[in-house]
């Protein structure tokens, strides 16, 4: 069964088409509807690559310096440590399909807390944690590395992903916005 989530502050919408848990690690795969506006900062991933396909509007991504424009039907995919960025920068929505290799519990899991966040007013009006622990434990969670002038946090989170740790705070975020999902799986 797809389960779908709502940033109710920033108005994204995810639905899990395909979890790690339900595909044994092999797969995630998302379908995204992406605000005018909405995106991510520069980062890359350790872990996974993300494979996006456009099925209606214009996704914009950055990647090896070079601005794409992605429309209905065409794909790309961003390999492990490739620094990227995706954006909506048209005045409609974008829907497309992200594919995750291999699957990751923690990506998923890092996008219902960031919305949970959302819907519990605990996020600024660009949909961002006003906490800094959140946010590190969802950057960690979700395997998003900063790149670029944001590299510079990477130490400052690591310290703030211990206390986290260490302090009962990830465990917290965790069992608020992530158990009800087994349900769905």
């Amino acid at each position: 069964m797809n389960q779908t989530i709502i940033n109710p502050v920033i108005k994204d919408q995810v639905t899990f088409t395909q979890t790690a848990a339900a595909t044994n690690g092999r797969i995630t795969t998302l379908q995204v509807t992406l605000m005018p506006g909405g995106g991510t900062p520069m980062h890359y991933h350790k872990n996974f690559s993300e494979t996006f396909v456009v099925a209606e509007g214009i996704l914009t991504l950055t990647l090896k310096g070079r601005t794409l424009h992605l429309t209905a039907g065409q794909k790309l995919t961003v390999e492990k440590g490739q620094a990227h960025r995706f954006s909506n920068e048209a005045a409609g929505p974008v829907v497309f399909t992200t594919v995750v290799l291999p699957g990751s519990e923690g990506f998923e899991n890092a996008l219902r807390i960031l919305y949970g966040l959302a819907g519990d007013q605990q996020t600024d009006k660009k949909g961002v944690p006003k906490s800094l622990l959140a946010l590190a434990v969802i950057s960690k969670i979700s395997d998003m590395r900063p790149a670029g002038a944001g590299a510079l946090m990477i130490p400052f989170f690591g310290l703030l992903n211990f206390i986290a740790g260490i302090s009962g705070f990830h465990r917290t975020l965790v069992n608020r916005y992530c158990k009800k999902q087994e349900a769905y799986d």
